[in-house]
């Protein structure tokens, strides 16, 4: 089901495993966080292309005391990176996928220290569901098949992908799909906890395959790797305040673009004056990202979970491009993130340095309103994250429409600052106006040759208690509750 009202606990995510991942959990009585944990292993068995231990982690969490705190758990560059490096790549900057794009993965180290704060299950129970999965197979979901067929070039590039992933003959929709390395990985860590990944084989594995390919990770990477909690940054609209991670990620975007339209009526949301001040202030708040922090692409899962305790968490993980590096490592499973690809060219204050953590795309969010719970949310998809949210924000807080409504309205992307994708059933004196205001079609999107319009994950609480709950149809996703 893709929309859902519920009056004690709540999950959306991407594919329905994961949710039957999440629900087990609560109904043994984990927390948001072991829900959002064991969903999230899931999502990385299930969605390979898109997020996998060899990714990143961000999450937002609420308490049921209203207070919000966000989690970072994005990799760095290796400390054996120099500039001497780039020397060999145009314009001195790191490719798209080649080994020096491999940043230290963050996911387990991201689940191990939510779970250390706010979990209740023991540990090796998140981890059952997925194991099983990896080990006995599962049936490919429709949207995940077509990625896997359209972004199946990427796994060329590394051999150990190439027969990991099926280069060449990707599964189609439907099929079984069995992936054992993963499953004896994801044990190990279950075993062990996150020394099972960072001071095991698969750091090992993980800075082999990084050195195959040109790269300088190392072991030492993995086993100096830390996340922290930190204060979110927040701006208030309307009678709400949204919560964003603060950079490396850029969150930053979304709440400059919610302040510039915070005068701005919305009784009709569709009306063209609001649509086209809804894109220029996107466009300024990613300009502004840009300056502070880097270029923004990607792509990424996500997991919204509402406890019955109150305790309420967005949870994000992402390889950022679909299949990463494209290099993976070997008898592990996994594909490794390309990270290093966010970090800008020389001079910039983004560029690349030992040790140093690139710009994100994963942007986490939450909203409270009156100093409790309103929203925790996100919006998969690289540049297009803080777009979505901004438009789904507009909707549901501005407007007053139902998230369901919300969801469903076609969206815009920016694409560069002139250059705007319009989702098909966008009202045509819509489409007009911001073609009229210079915004040009683009030619190409991210999606193979198709700009991808992102999938988002919703809980709200309602006026009377209960709450309200959505997965995009964009994506193979579901929501559950009770």
């Amino acid at each position: 089901m893709k929309y859902l009202t519920a009056s004690s606990c709540m999950v959306a995510s991407g594919n329905p495993l994961a949710i039957d991942a999440a629900r087990a959990i609560l109904k043994q009585g984990g927390s948001a966080i072991d829900a959002a944990i064991a969903a999230d292993v899931m999502m990385g068995v299930v969605e390979p292309m898109a997020t996998s231990i060899g990714g990143d982690l961000l999450a937002m969490v609420v308490e049921p005391t209203g207070k919000a705190l966000a989690y970072n758990g994005t990799g760095r560059a290796p400390i054996a990176f120099t500039d001497t490096l780039l020397n060999q790549f145009k314009n001195h900057q790191i490719p798209e996928r080649h080994g020096l794009s491999i940043t230290t993965p963050g996911v387990v180290m991201g689940w191990w220290d939510l779970h250390q704060r706010y979990g209740k299950m023991p540990w090796s129970n998140l981890f059952t569901s997925g194991i099983d999965i990896a080990r006995d197979g599962f049936r490919i979901a429709a949207i995940a098949a077509r990625e896997w067929k359209i972004f199946d070039s990427v796994l060329h590039y590394d051999p150990t992908s190439s027969a990991l992933f099926r280069a060449g003959d990707p599964p189609k929709a439907g099929e079984l799909f069995r992936n054992p390395d993963l499953a004896r990985v994801l044990e190990n860590i279950q075993q062990r906890g996150p020394q099972g990944f960072y001071q095991d084989f698969p750091a090992r594995a993980c800075a082999q395959a990084s050195q195959r390919h040109g790269g300088v990770l190392h072991e030492d990477d993995f086993d100096n790797h830390q996340g922290n909690f930190c204060e979110p940054i927040s701006q208030k609209f309307k009678d709400v305040t949204v919560y964003e991670c603060p950079p490396n990620t850029h969150g930053v975007a979304v709440l400059q673009a919610l302040g510039d339209m915070a005068d701005l009526s919305f009784d009709e949301m569709d009306e063209p004056i609001v649509v086209l001040r809804s894109v220029q202030a996107m466009g300024r708040g990613m300009e502004h990202a840009k300056k502070i922090v880097a270029d923004p692409a990607g792509n990424t899962v996500c997991t919204v979970v509402v406890d019955a305790h109150g305790l309420a968490v967005t949870l994000m993980s992402s390889v950022f491009k679909r299949f990463g590096s494209g290099i993976s490592a070997e008898g592990c499973g996994f594909v490794l993130q390309n990270r290093g690809f966010g970090f800008a060219g020389p001079g910039h204050i983004n560029s690349p340095a030992p040790g140093k953590r690139p710009f994100h795309t994963v942007v986490p969010a939450a909203a409270t309103r009156d100093g409790q719970f309103f929203a925790s949310f996100g919006v998969v998809g690289g540049a297009m994250q803080p777009q979505g949210q901004l438009q789904l924000l507009l909707k549901v807080v501005g407007a007053g429409h139902t998230i369901e409504t919300a969801i469903k309205a076609p969206r815009w992307r920016l694409e560069s600052a002139d250059t705007l994708a319009i989702e098909d059933g966008m009202p045509g004196d819509v489409v007009a106006a911001l073609r009229s205001a210079g915004y040009k079609a683009p030619t190409f999107g991210e999606l193979g040759g198709r700009s991808d319009f992102g999938g988002a994950q919703w809980i709200m609480r309602l006026p009377d208690g209960s709450y309200a709950g959505a997965s995009d149809p964009r994506k193979d996703g579901a929501v559950w509750g009770e």
